[in-house]
């Protein structure tokens, strides 16, 4: 009865340890997890709103060559005084000039530079001039100014559009490097939970040993085959043991917790009481990589690469853009049309459709500025951020050729850790079933016992620890090398 008020402590805790082990959970796989991430990650939704942003501002930016139709309405009365009186009031004689004008055109902006209307002008006009009989004076017809100089020709007109296609470029490889990088968080934390419940096994096994140990020394000590010290040491040991269980039951919720908040859009405290209950990993194949062969598949996988591609070409188009900026302004300028009057409207209007009187002009416009202080400092400005960019793409290879090369050797350590802590832990099995047989035959003592079982503990825990960093290897390789999706086919439309 005493043995069992002393144990009961320790039963209790192994009973709490088993419940929390054995807690019923919502049953999910890795890829099961990578599926959730992907619809209901917060990061990877925000970033699908940048995507679809900037796929807004090419749509704005091609705006500018919509034509735009417009009309108006005018109303106007000139009154003009003259030099003769009128000789019954002795007052002075005005003029009087009424007219109604209605305009319609149609105008915009063409790919290459050119602002183009096309329209008509209809004018009523009655007053002194006429006895106020209406007269109708028609329009129709169309205008241009083409620049010859600054802002001539597709590239200047179409930098804008280019350089929001580049953005949305950017936006989209900046979306696929956002879920690349969480889905080797998932992997990552997936395989860590699958750690902390292995190393949770670890220490409750290490605590069973030890509570054995204890009932084997509290039954020798009755029939006095054992010190009291021996028992003692061994009590000591099973309640070392308990710590290290709470620290591993501690270690799984805080991991459990980290996967819910990557594979769930939960707002609330319900996220924190949901368990999960993952499943054994798959097997990680035995790979060997080749990180120099692997440099040219990362150049043209690698998200941050390709954004950095972009960004080069985007500077490249500003740069030319204010290149074209530091010249005069010289326009071409023209118009063609017809004109009708008449004091009919029909036939005022079909004067003019005919083209019955001609109307036509061109000219040039030159303007220079003085100092071009602006304009020298936008090409300056824009000249250096190409070269940053360019900078920026090189300083990106190396990064490359670095994090490449250690994620490799990421992976041959792991492989490497994962044969020695296996022999390992087999040689601490064997060792510790060694010890206890010395220790029945009275050759050992509960502390080499004690001892031999923490040694197995550990060397559990560490190819536990070793298999797990082995798979984060070979998850974090591919990310470097940027084909996680291609791995896990997982497709992303780009934006549109």
């Amino acid at each position: 009865m005493l043995i069992f008020r002393r144990l009961f402590p320790f039963f209790f805790l192994a009973l709490a340890s088993f419940a929390f082990a054995d807690q019923p959970g919502e049953p999910i796989t890795l890829e099961e997890a990578i599926q959730r991430a992907l619809a209901k990650n917060f990061s990877i939704k925000v970033e699908r709103f940048d995507a679809a942003i900037a796929s807004a501002r090419v749509t704005e930016s091609l705006g500018k060559f919509d034509p735009v139709l417009n009309g108006s309405y005018t109303y106007a009365e000139d009154n003009n005084p003259l030099l003769t009186f009128d000789p019954v009031t002795g007052l002075r004689d005005v003029t009087v000039d009424l007219s109604d004008t209605y305009q319609v055109g149609l105008g915009g902006l063409a790919p290459w530079g050119m602002t183009y209307r096309l329209g008509g002008t209809w004018t009523e006009s009655r007053g002194t001039f006429s006895a106020y009989v209406n007269q109708y004076d028609s329009f129709a017809g169309v205008s241009a100014t083409q620049p010859l100089l600054r802002d001539f020709g597709f590239g200047a007109t179409l930098a804008s559009v280019r350089i929001a296609r580049a953005n949305r470029g950017i936006s989209d490889w900046q979306l696929r490097q956002t879920v690349i990088d969480i889905i080797t968080r998932v992997t990552s934390v997936y395989y860590d939970l699958n750690f902390a419940h292995a190393y949770l096994r670890s220490a409750t096994r290490s605590r069973e040993l030890a509570v054995e140990l204890l009932t084997e020394n509290e039954k020798r000590y009755k029939v006095g085959n054992m010190s009291e010290y021996d028992v003692t040491s061994a009590r000591s040991r099973v309640a070392s043991r308990e710590e290290g269980i709470l620290l591993a039951e501690r270690q799984v919720r805080d991991t459990e917790n980290l996967l819910k908040q990557l594979i769930s859009d939960e707002p609330t405290a319900a996220l924190l009481d949901r368990r999960l209950a993952i499943s054994p990993p798959p097997p990680t194949p035995v790979v060997v990589v080749d990180p120099a062969a692997d440099i040219r598949v990362a150049l043209e996988k690698r998200p941050d690469y390709q954004q950095a591609k972009l960004a080069l070409e985007r500077s490249s188009l500003n740069s030319r853009l204010q290149r074209n900026q530091l010249l005069p302004r010289l326009d071409l300028v023209g118009s063609y049309g017809a004109n009708g009057f008449n004091p009919d409207q029909g036939t005022s209007r079909r004067q003019s459709l005919n083209e019955d009187y001609r109307s036509y002009s061109w000219g040039v416009v030159l303007s220079v500025p003085l100092t071009f202080t602006t304009e020298r400092g936008r090409y300056r400005a824009a000249k250096l951020q190409q070269q940053q960019s360019e900078m920026q793409l090189q300083q990106i290879e190396q990064n490359i050729i670095v994090l490449l090369g250690n994620a490799a050797g990421q992976i041959e350590t792991a492989q490497k850790r994962m044969e020695v802590d296996r022999r390992a832990r087999e040689l601490a099995q064997a060792t510790l079933d060694a010890e206890v047989k010395r220790l029945r035959v009275g050759q050992s003592s509960t502390f080499f016992v004690s001892s031999q079982q923490e040694t197995l503990s550990f060397a559990e825990v560490r190819e536990a620890a070793a298999k797990s960093d082995y798979a984060k290897a070979l998850a974090e390789y591919d990310r470097q090398l940027g084909v996680t999706l291609e791995k896990l086919h997982i497709d992303l439309e780009p934006t549109k």
